[in-house]
């Protein structure tokens, strides 16, 4: 029996690949095959950060259609009419809903594709099996299987950072885990916790430990001198429009890196006004209790940090002075960011038929295809692993309804041109 070619294949199944499937569901209805893989057991995003009360950094029409699509049943609004709190969310007049709601339309989204989802499923490799097609290597109940493929997209997240040297251990927690970590410790009464880093993730990870335990010291320890917030102004928000993608991918490298630079403080270790005046209330609030279980050490590095049995000892440094503290913890909490995956780890074979650029980073075109080798006629495309080529926005929610749409596009336009050529083989 003949293996069966899927016109696209998904690696990964989080926002962006969810988004892509219902992109090829309402561009080409039930005509376009395509099976994603994704390794995890079931559908998760950021489960470890679902704090309560925190809430999305996007507007809620920057959802997984919207943009692309107004008039899509997988919008948000659509989710909350059908979950009964439309009239309900309107009366809130908030454009920032919780991530524990938001995250709970995701799911609602991805139940009505589990039918093309093989959860559990890990890809491990890519090889050209011809001109045409790809074969996928799949990892599945410790067995591979090959897939065949037209079309492969990779979205396969964000990879956690930790400071150089530092390994992730029982008392050494990335905030990617941070509510599973305490969830396997309920009950626990820790005496000192210190959380490293300034950016959202941080800030959220000590008002979360300082509110829900309420007899643990929790200390923030980050080398600027206070939370900076974050951008989100009207004009500073441009750079997330889908027009501004255009302009970045045609921009010289040095302009590039311009906007590039510019636009940090839109997304990188900012912080929501909102949180950063919540906990400066808390600290204030403690310094004139007399008694101050939250301590800001500012403009302040860590040096080292070891683990012992029945504790963690970090030494922090603060930078104007060079004065030393030592610190026993129960706990560090690094907040300090992602890094996208290196596609070139997954492609395999494949990817020796791929361009690169400066760094060994891949040529991707505009459409956010790898560009290849003449006589490649399969795809590659990029979800993430694209702020290179396209900018701050490329692997943020912003563009994901916009993103997937082009990438629909591109695909549809492949197939066609295939089909031209072929027929005029023929004749």
């Amino acid at each position: 029996m003949q293996t069966p070619v899927h016109d696209v294949v998904g690696i990964g199944f989080g926002p962006s690949n969810l988004a892509l499937a219902i992109a090829l569901e309402e561009e080409h209805g039930t005509g376009a095959d395509a099976v994603f893989f994704e390794k995890q057991p079931a559908f998760g995003w950021h489960r470890g950060m679902l704090i309560d009360g925190a809430t999305m950094q996007v507007h809620f029409l920057k959802d997984l259609v919207t943009l692309r699509n107004p008039s899509s049943p997988y919008s948000f609004l659509s989710y909350l009419h059908a979950k009964d709190r439309l009239v309900d969310f309107v009366n809130h007049k908030t454009m920032f809903p919780t991530r524990l709601e938001f995250h709970d339309y995701l799911e609602w989204t991805a139940a009505a594709f589990a039918g093309r989802v093989r959860y559990g499923a890990e890809v491990v490799a890519l090889r050209p099996r011809d001109a045409d097609t790809l074969e996928v290597v799949v990892r599945r109940d410790d067995e591979l299987e090959t897939h065949l493929a037209r079309n492969v997209v990779i979205a396969a997240g964000l990879e956690p950072v930790l400071p150089k040297g530092v390994r992730p251990g029982e008392r050494i927690w990335h905030t990617e885990d941070l509510l599973t970590r305490l969830e396997e410790r309920r009950g626990w009464t820790p005496e000192r916790i210190v959380v490293v880093g300034a950016g959202q993730s941080a800030a959220e990870a000590v008002e979360h430990l300082h509110r829900t335990l309420p007899g643990t010291e929790v200390c923030a320890v980050f080398a600027r001198y206070g939370y900076s917030p974050a951008d989100d102004s009207a004009f500073a928000n441009r750079i997330f429009d889908p027009q501004a993608v255009d302009h970045y991918h045609t921009a010289p490298d040095e302009v590039k890196r311009l906007l590039f630079a510019y636009s940090r403080n839109t997304n990188y270790s900012v912080v929501d006004l909102d949180l950063i005046d919540e906990l400066y209330r808390r600290s204030y609030a403690e310094k004139v209790a007399g008694t101050e279980r939250l301590r800001i050490l500012n403009a302040s590095r860590v040096l080292d940090v070891r683990t012992e049995p029945g504790a963690v000892r970090l030494r922090v440094r603060f930078l104007p002075t060079g004065e030393t503290t030592a610190l026993a913890a129960d706990a560090v909490v690094y907040a300090t960011g992602y890094r996208e995956r290196d596609p070139f780890d997954l492609l395999g074979e494949a990817g020796q038929h791929c361009r690169t650029g400066p760094g060994g980073r891949a040529v991707v075109e505009r459409d956010y295809r790898i560009a290849t080798a003449p006589g490649c006629e399969w795809g590659v495309y990029l979800q993430g692993a694209t702020e290179h080529s396209h900018g701050i926005a490329s692997s943020l929610l912003s563009m994901t309804a916009v993103r997937t749409g082009e990438i629909v596009r591109s695909m549809a336009r492949s197939t066609a041109a295939r089909r031209t050529a072929r027929v005029t083989q023929e004749a």
